[in-house]
């Protein structure tokens, strides 16, 4: 054992001896770089050898030395004061954890405590009905006495027996269509009428002028597709053709601005508060309930569509419109069912009624996101680059014009000007160029809204060539943006003497202005 210990203390004398002189030797070697004295005495026994050049690089030599110890001291200071405050950020994002976790620990005890006391009031009412102001859980949701009582509230379909109502403006549409009296419609007027007729009225009424191929094309796009933009220069009328359009049918244009915030659908239809018990309804939202009641041309403007991202924000709508079946146009707004719900309201659905528009107008800027092919697809796309010329126009009332009624001119014109055979080869031909050169196809979407819009414009009082020119520039020569237009400037040179060749010189003049405005773009 005295062995051991020995040994022991010899060992540990040993290593702390060692630690003593690393320690030492640190010091010393601080002591040693900062001996001033040391330095004097050296500067004074070198310094009469000096010449006037040995001075100043003396000088020199000392300053650069002491500023390179005064930026290591620099740098020392500033990582320990960021260290300090890195960890004060550390100590005080683990004090704001700990209240959070205090906070959450009162809300579930004061929720608790909530639920305790709904049970206890849902007890005390007994078997009879019930009645509770803002009360939406059911019979699982609760514990006790309370929830046969809910249950008997709730019925078999799960509605939800209650005094409050959740959608107060779509409550106020019940309330006015109850003693509703539609007006006269006018059922005479043609499609060509139409457009005139509010062409006189824009210009009298509201000093707005129009060319008559514009409101031809808007007309035509509302027999194609139930979104239209418009888009163009800032300045030719985009947002006061479909207001005054909703004046000239004495039912006024909703209007949305939409804004950059806007990131989902809540935003145009609103969305159901828990806190509140409350569906916050959008004005948009109103109008298409109130569209379910009427026969009127109803229009939603959608103004600055694309200061959002439209796929963001209009994406179920989107897909909506796409399904074949009219009776799939549903909204889904809220998951149960209250006994006050609105009358249109089915099991929390909202059906989306035929006779409402869409219109959208689309400025191309720094402020704004480029519109989609999905979108472009889906749409009826409008070019207002002119401002209106000036006219004299008669003295014109507004029209009063039902849905049934335009849906019916829509309907005729389909059968009475339907492309021409020969159109439609030409047009397929098209096609086939255009895959072989260029490997953009038409697709069956544009050449269904083609076949829609194209009779109606010739209604309207349009040719049949304009009507597919427009949408051969505006649904598919648009889509070439997208290429290598600086490597396809033969091709689309080619394009359009195949255009001039086969559908005739100066008949395509939309196509081909668009056409070279891409080869001088690019």
């Amino acid at each position: 054992m005295n062995g051991f210990l020995k040994w022991f203390f010899a060992f540990m004398s040993e290593m702390l001896q060692g630690y003593a002189m690393m320690f030492s030797g640190i010091g010393n070697g601080f002591l040693k770089v900062f001996n001033i004295k040391m330095y004097i005495q050296l500067f004074k026994e070198y310094s009469p050898e000096f010449t006037t050049a040995s001075w100043i690089l003396s000088i020199l030599a000392i300053i650069l030395v002491v500023a390179v110890y005064l930026l290591f001291f620099m740098l020392i200071f500033m990582g320990i004061r960021k260290y300090l405050r890195f960890r004060h950020s550390i100590v005080s994002n683990e004090d704001l954890l700990e209240e959070i976790t205090v906070l959450q620990r009162r809300v579930m005890k004061m929720a608790k405590e909530k639920d305790e006391i709904m049970a206890m009031k849902v007890a005390q009412m007994g078997g009879g009905s019930l009645a509770v102001p803002g009360l939406s859980l059911t019979a699982d949701e609760l514990e006790g006495e309370g929830a046969e009582s809910i249950q008997q509230a709730a019925g078999e379909d799960g509605m939800v027996i209650t005094n409050d109502r959740r959608f107060s403006k779509l409550y106020e549409v019940d309330m006015f269509y109850k003693n509703y009296q539609p007006p006269e419609y006018d059922n005479e007027i043609t499609l060509e009428g139409i457009c005139e007729r509010y062409r006189y009225f824009a210009c009298y009424k509201m000093h707005l002028f129009y060319d008559i191929k514009t409101i031809r094309l808007f007309i035509a796009g509302m027999a194609s597709t139930k979104l239209i933009i418009l888009q163009g220069i800032s300045g030719t009328g985009k947002t006061s053709l479909p207001y005054s359009f909703g004046k000239f049918l004495q039912v006024d244009t909703t209007i949305a601005s939409v804004q950059p915030s806007w990131r989902d659908r809540t935003e145009l239809f609103g969305y159901f508060n828990e806190f509140t018990k409350n569906f916050n309804e959008t004005e948009v939202l109103r109008r298409i309930y109130d569209s379910s009641y009427n026969d009127n041309v109803n229009l939603i403007l959608l103004d600055e569509m694309n200061i959002a991202r439209i796929e963001y924000y209009f994406a179920e709508m989107l897909s909506i419109l796409e399904m074949p079946n009219a009776d799939e146009w549903e909204l889904d707004l809220v998951p149960n069912v209250w006994s006050t719900d609105p009358q249109n309201l089915d099991h929390g659905r909202l059906r989306i009624p035929q006779n409402i528009w869409y219109i959208g107008t689309a400025n191309n800027d720094d402020s704004t996101y480029a519109i989609s092919d999905k979108v472009y697809d889906r749409a009826q796309p409008i070019n207002l680059d002119a401002k209106g010329v000036a006219f004299e126009a008669p003295e014109t009332a507004p029209l009063n014009l039902s849905y049934s009624h335009l849906n019916a001119l829509f309907q005729e014109a389909f059968e009475k000007y339907p492309i021409s055979q020969e159109n439609l080869q030409k047009i397929q031909q098209l096609d086939l160029w255009v895959i072989d050169k260029l490997r953009v196809a038409f697709g069956n979407r544009i050449i269904k809204q083609m076949g829609l819009f194209v009779p109606v414009y010739v209604a309207c009082g349009g040719e049949e060539l304009d009507g597919i020119d427009y949408v051969l520039a505006t649904k598919i020569f648009r889509k070439f943006e997208s290429l290598n237009l600086a490597m396809l400037r033969d091709e689309l040179k080619e394009l359009c003497v195949y255009i001039n060749k086969s559908f005739g010189k100066n008949k395509m003049n939309e196509s081909i202005a668009y056409l070279e405005r891409l080869q001088k773009l690019f």
